[in-house]
């Protein structure tokens, strides 16, 4: 059942990083296989400028079997991979980066560097994660969000990640995204309490008067068929045609990204949004291509 279907990056979202060039970006924790590819990637498409952070030896060792000149490239040695972290978020405080790429270094102990107070990295919204899924080079994406950094968001919290990924949605094109707040029915339900917050964010989406149209709940079949939101008589701008997946958990995010990832061989780029600098925090097990992915979504994400 799982899919070998060979992971595709989508054009669509490289001709919108392409409009930036050349962005300083940190590779945390460098030295490793995969996260080169994905740089060797992102600099042949000229969206950054790497700085590699880690150990020298090993940088130059991987670059070497890779057969990549780094040679114009700023390697700042830190041998042991928990420091990489700080250095990145330094680098950021100070505006010599741009963006901050994960390599080869735990997701938790780079964002708990990313957040601390003394490097002012913080924005105004909090910080949250996106996917822009696709499958094909020419898809529309389905973005789902927040899969990986926020875990059980209160309706405050979901209100900040929907003013995230409508922001990002806005960015590659979709002038008035449709986002389905999802939980496991379209019915408001006093047991399901994704139900009773999405219906509390689809008021407040209207209230705030957000460039979107909102719409909960919907289940994940309402959401995306509008063959399935037909027969159940649901009838509004957001029910079978979704742009955006509001999940009600990192569970559930999770999961679905998962999901579509080795059932279906889909792209998943994944960026952290809110925040000064975009951060990619992609899997240490994904593919170079979802890797490069990840990093085109991040400069679009970039002021």
């Amino acid at each position: 059942m799982l899919s070998n279907k060979e992971i595709i990056c989508p054009i669509n979202l490289l001709d919108v990083a392409h409009k930036k060039k050349d962005i300083p970006a940190g590779i945390v924790n460098a030295g490793k296989m995969l996260p080169m590819l994905s740089v060797i990637d992102a600099v042949k498409e000229n969206l950054i400028n790497p700085i590699l952070i880690g150990d020298k030896d090993e940088i130059q060792k991987c670059a070497g079997e890779l057969q990549f000149d780094i040679s114009k490239y700023e390697i700042i040695h830190e041998p042991k991979e928990n420091s990489t972290a700080t250095i990145a978020a330094k680098l950021a405080s100070q505006g010599k980066i741009k963006i901050i790429v994960k390599g080869h270094i735990h997701t938790d102990v780079l964002m708990k560097e990313v957040i601390k107070k003394e490097y002012n990295l913080l924005g105004k919204t909090r910080l949250s994660h996106i996917w822009h899924m696709t499958l094909e080079k020419n898809d529309q994406p389905i973005i789902i969000t927040d899969g990986a950094l926020n875990v059980s968001p209160n309706v405050k919290t979901k209100m900040h990640i929907l003013k995230n990924v409508i922001n990002f949605c806005h960015r590659i094109g979709i002038e008035k995204p449709k986002v389905s707040v999802l939980s496991a029915t379209e019915e408001v339900l006093d047991s399901v309490q994704s139900s009773i917050d999405a219906k509390e964010i689809t008021e407040l989406a209207k209230k705030e008067n957000l460039k979107a149209d909102v719409f909960g709940p919907l289940a994940f079949d309402n959401s995306v068929s509008k063959k399935s939101s037909g027969i159940k008589g649901i009838k509004n701008s957001v029910a079978g045609q979704a742009d955006v997946l509001l999940v009600p958990n990192v569970e559930a995010g999770n999961a679905l990204v998962k999901m579509m990832i080795y059932f279906m061989g889909a792209c998943a780029a994944g960026v952290v949004v809110g925040g000064k600098v975009p951060v990619v925090i992609t899997s240490r097990s994904d593919e170079a291509t979802a890797r490069m992915a990840s990093i085109a979504a991040a400069v679009v994400a970039l002021d």
